[in-house]
């Protein structure tokens, strides 16, 4: 991306923000309200779980544009990876939590849900599409399980709830500007209007755009957020719309004997290397690796360099999503004491992934096409929740429905040429010349729960359950190889029981139980769509759902001078689900689904906030977490597969540290954090793994008055040299993979904010 002086001064003058607003916090009506929301993190007192909270300013004192996923990574028991500054970059973006992956978390945006958080999302979107950042109020965390009202079927883990910031109730104009390290230009766009006691709202917009840190590419988006609060006596009607256009070029999936080869700057070829991407395809085709016919025999049969494989970079790779999310609903008081909450909601998505593949040549001659996986999402729904204080005791009672329609396929595009591509990896692909599948899917979700909160004075106990039924139905448009069918997951109880006791007016201990079961995906490319016919035919009445039990138990201590929580937990994951897949990921095999046994994790966590004082504040938390898996895995002949027993879960760190020291005063403010965790495996036997990193980060900043602020952040503070991501590309049982993304190095980035 090339940009002008001229350019950048003209954006300079319409991009701006306002310092007040990058602090505001909107902290949803519950017990944590009650806390102080001017600390780091808010520990959730008063409630039954391990729950914390981080507020709007832990996400805008990061570099701008970053994610309220990267933000949380502060908080215990979270780990969340990616191979760019701002944890973004959807194909890198990974987040798990007491060693559940992101597909078995629940993602909810101001309560509507947001999927399963994987990259080619079948059920919802990632959070940076739903909002943007500057536009977050607050972000909950529960480690170990959700409140019984989180719309989710799949979180056996954890949940993560963001919430949108409230109109500022008056007229303002805020926006900000950032330039920094790899081109990157971002302007975001806010007007506020209405009144403190009438109708409010505001409506924000955002450019973004950066080239990748290493290679050809770029990473661009494109986003509105507008938010509506017209109060009617005592109920507030809302609502929500946000679109996102986002494009972002892929980095190369590695393997360490890659890393090793070619070094961490390795990268895909990009189009300004096309001549040598086709090199490299003509070569593999003359020594029969792809399966493809000779192209050109010229090019011989030796790669170029330290090429040593025609997947050590490919020609080029790209996600491209476009969302319209919205919502309208009401929530306020009635009766005496009583609340309700209201909410319906629609959700359309248009993807693309697309991946340059030697494997397939074009009709023109040329030894590469463009794969793609096509996503088309149609979803809406409604959820309530209805409160009503009996006696002693608080009832609560709500449901969630959502219908689902999506279509995925999997197509091939021509190039024109040898000597013209003839498309662009940042648009949206048109007049395949194959379509190899492609399926509609239904999913129809009903859920509801029932929740008893007793009040005995310095004890309180939650009682509790919910139950769904979800139904999911493939039919095939192109069967191509794959499966299509009905499945259903029906599990009208899963309980939960926890307590809260006061120990004096500055600790309290907490613990519970909590049961959940895991709904199957709508996909041809994960859950049990995504094999042939014939071995969904022989799963679909033996398959078993994923099963979660916890465990936790914990104190928090609250003062002005520390608040911070210890915790305990122990899981029992069990019917754990794995698919197989052969050959390299660009192939895209179909692979065999089963239940592989079970997983057993036990950790505990500690983090604490100590205020310093002269303006200065440490922040440190620690995790610890055994997982291990409890079976070997073996086909349905009883053959191993892979000897898993008693070895760790992948991706799973064992420890987790992270530190932060802020500085805050009329002048100057900033944060300078660490992040560190330990070994990481990446294949199931765990005979290959990624070491240890610490990356520090950094932010400094100026209050120039006001309405002015100035903002330097630095991210990889020491340039170091590590792997971001794990998993990119799926795990395998033993060996070395391509599945891991080298990590950003250090980068630089100016905010300048202004407010009128």
């Amino acid at each position: 991306m090339k940009l002008s002086f001229a350019s950048l001064l003209l954006t300079s003058c319409a991009a701006f923000s306002v310092p007040a607003y990058s602090q505001a916090v909107a902290i949803p009506a519950d017990e944590m309200a009650e806390a102080v929301t001017d600390d780091i993190v808010v520990f959730g007192r008063g409630e039954t779980r391990q729950v914390q909270e981080i507020s709007a300013q832990d996400v805008t004192i990061l570099a701008p544009g970053t994610s309220p996923l990267k933000a949380i990574e502060m908080l215990p028991g979270v780990n969340f990876q990616s191979a760019d500054a701002f944890g973004t970059y959807e194909w890198s973006q990974r987040i798990s939590i007491r060693s559940f992956n992101q597909n078995q978390l629940g993602f909810n945006f101001d309560g509507v849900p947001l999927g399963d958080g994987s990259y080619g999302n079948h059920n919802g979107l990632h959070i940076s599409r739903a909002i943007i950042a500057d536009n977050v109020g607050s972000v909950r965390v529960s480690q170990g399980a959700g409140s019984l009202g989180t719309q989710a079927t799949n979180n056996l883990g954890g949940t993560i709830e963001t919430f949108s910031s409230d109109p500022l109730g008056e007229s303002a104009l805020q926006t900000n500007l950032t330039y920094g390290s790899n081109e990157t230009l971002r302007g975001f766009v806010r007007a506020d209007f209405g009144s403190d006691n009438g109708a409010s709202g505001y409506v924000s917009g955002l450019l973004g755009n950066s080239d990748k840190w290493k290679g050809f590419g770029e990473q661009n988006q494109r986003q509105v957020n507008a938010k509506l609060v017209v109060p009617v006596d005592n109920v507030n009607l809302d609502a929500w719309y946000s679109f996102s256009f986002r494009a972002e070029q892929d980095y190369q999936d590695l393997s360490l004997e890659q890393i090793g080869r070619l070094g961490y700057d390795w990268d895909n070829f990009g189009v300004n290397q096309y001549d040598l991407a086709l090199r490299v395809a003509d070569i593999a085709n003359n020594r029969g690796d792809t399966g493809a016919p000779v192209s050109n025999a010229a090019a011989g049969t030796v790669y170029p360099g330290a090429i040593i494989s025609v997947d050590d970079a490919y020609l080029d790779a790209a996600g491209i999503r476009r969302d319209h999310l919205a919502y309208v609903g009401a929530h306020g008081d009635i009766g005496s004491n009583g609340s309700f909450l209201l909410r319906g909601y629609y959700h359309n998505n248009k993807g693309q992934g697309l991946w340059g593949t030697p494997y397939v040549p074009s009709p023109s001659g040329v030894p590469y096409s463009i794969r793609t996986t096509e996503y088309d999402m149609d979803r809406t729904g409604i959820f309530g929740t209805l409160t009503l204080p009996l006696a002693m005791t608080e009832l609560t009672v709500g449901a969630w429905y959502e219908n689902n329609d999506f279509r995925q396929a999997r197509r091939f595009y021509g190039l024109t040429s040898r000597t013209d591509i003839g498309r662009s990896f940042q648009e949206f692909q048109e007049n395949p010349f194959f379509t190899q599948w492609e399926y509609e899917f239904n999913t129809e979700t009903l859920q509801y729960h029932v929740e008893d909160k007793i009040d005995l004075g310095a004890l309180t106990i939650n009682l509790g359950w919910k139950g769904f039924s979800v139904t999911n139905t493939a039919t095939p448009v192109v069967a191509g190889n794959l499966a299509s069918g009905t499945v259903k997951v029906e599990d009208w109880f899963q309980p939960h029981v926890g307590f809260a006791l006061e120990l004096g007016a500055n600790a309290e201990l907490f613990g519970g139980f909590t049961q959940v079961t895991r709904a199957f995906a709508s996909a041809s490319t994960t859950g049990p769509f995504a094999t042939t016919q014939a071995g969904f035919n022989a799963i679909r009445t033996t398959l078993k759902p994923e099963e979660s039990d916890t465990y936790e138990a914990g104190i928090r201590y609250n003062s002005g001078a520390f608040n911070g929580v210890l915790a305990a937990y122990y899981v029992d994951f069990r019917n754990r689900l794995l698919g197989f897949a052969s050959g390299a990921g660009i192939v895209g095999n179909p692979a065999v689904l089963q239940n592989v046994g079970s997983v057993r994790a036990v950790g505990f966590e500690a983090a604490g906030e100590v205020r310093l004082g002269g303006g200065f504040r440490l922040y440190a938390s620690y995790a610890y977490n055994d997982a291990t898996y409890r079976n070997d895995v073996r086909n349905a002949a009883g053959v191993l597969i892979a000897a898993t027993n008693g070895k760790r879960v992948v991706d799973s760190p064992e420890h987790m540290l992270r530190a932060e020291l802020s500085y805050d005063s009329d002048l100057l403010f900033g944060r300078i954090g660490a992040n560190h965790m330990s070994e990481r495996f990446f294949n199931y036997e765990n005979d290959r793994s990624v070491g240890a990193r610490t990356i520090v980060d950094a932010t400094l900043g100026v209050h120039l008055s006001d309405r002015i602020e100035f903002q330097l952040n630095v991210t990889n503070l020491f340039d170091e040299e590590y792997v971001g991501t794990v998993g990119s590309n799926g795990f395998g049982s033993r060996g070395d993979n391509q599945t891991l993304l080298a990590g950003a190095p250090r980068q630089i980035f100016g905010t300048i904010k202004v407010g009128f």
